[in-house]
């Protein structure tokens, strides 16, 4: 695991480290995420303390969707806490299990459109302690095919500085079919499946068409170097991610339209827009997450898109 270590210049001009602490409460760590839970950990607000009922009899710390719409459970321990996978496994079995529960809790806070598009294939939790063992990211490991758990370490500076970092990602997939496997652009660390443990069917993911294959090649290749990007298949697009999405890939194989679309995590006020290139698109509808739309229709394009690239990477 590694280590998040924090300066401050001091007066006389060197640095001096500053000690990282855990909250006094849990509570006031679960009220400051909620907060700015999106900022934070790119999700939407759908519920907090919810009770799964008197079978699992549990408390959910904060449900919600992501920005990929894919469900989400969100536990706070204020330490480390051996018995906090468990209990999130637990959750992540009882939200697949109460779909329409959960649908109608989105539907109340969100809207009826979004609750409509909710992706089930692979619920998601997130586990925010101030530590994790070894056996933490094992047991977070084992059987972990039909979910993907987070393991996110916090650290409190002061009274004012929160610190949030990701230190262990369990993709959690159904294995792929040999074909479908062959489909997957270069770079992909898996495909999504589909629910249940057979092969998604053709079609149910965005893969590179033909005509774009090439050069989304020479593009797959500048964004997995640009970081340590998780490479998610979708089913509209391909998200590149840390905790949360840097870039998304949507394909355009008009003939007259030809292009490959990225969406980047950058504010497009910070860009010099290029017409034709480059375009602000808040407030504009559009699959796949990003408010700066980078149009990539050759390989001049693709290297023209590197520092944009890179910004975002670093910036995440």
């Amino acid at each position: 695991m590694t280590d998040l270590k924090m300066f401050r210049l001091g007066g006389d001009g060197r640095d001096v480290e500053l000690r990282g602490s855990t909250v006094a409460r849990e509570r006031e760590l679960q009220r400051r995420a909620e907060g700015a839970l999106e900022a934070m950990l790119g999700v939407r607000f759908v519920a907090s303390e919810y009770a799964t009922g008197p079978w699992h009899q549990g408390r959910i710390d904060t449900l919600g969707l992501d920005e990929n719409n894919v469900p989400t459970v969100v536990e706070f321990k204020r330490g480390r806490d051996s018995g906090l996978i468990a209990q999130t496994q637990s959750y992540l079995v009882w939200l697949a299990a109460h779909r329409h529960e959960f649908e109608a809790l989105v539907r109340r806070r969100l809207g009826a459109e979004v609750a409509e598009a909710i992706d089930w294939r692979r619920p998601r939790a997130i586990c925010v302690a101030g530590e994790f063992s070894r056996h933490d990211r094992v047991a977070a490991s084992a059987h972990q095919r039909d979910f993907r758990v987070d393991l996110v370490r916090y650290r409190v500076f002061g009274p004012d500085l929160l610190t949030l970092q990701l230190v262990e990602t369990v993709p959690g997939f159904t294995a792929v079919g040999a074909a479908q496997a062959q489909a997957a652009p270069m770079g992909a660390a898996y495909v999504e499946p589909t629910a249940g443990a057979e092969p998604a069917a053709s079609g149910s993911q965005v893969e590179a068409p033909e005509c774009l294959r090439e050069l989304y090649g020479e593009l797959d290749e500048v964004l997995t170097a640009a970081g340590e990007l998780e490479v998610v298949v979708l089913k509209h697009y391909i998200a590149y991610r840390r905790m949360l999405n840097v870039a998304s890939v949507i394909f355009r194989p008009s003939p007259s339209h030809r292009a490959i679309l990225v969406y980047l995590r950058l504010d497009p006020d910070t860009v010099e827009l290029e017409e034709g290139f480059t375009r602000d698109v808040r407030g504009i509808g559009h699959l796949g997450t990003g408010d700066l739309e980078v149009r990539i229709a050759s390989s001049a394009d693709v290297e023209k898109a590197v520092p944009l690239i890179r910004r975002a990477v670093e910036e995440s």
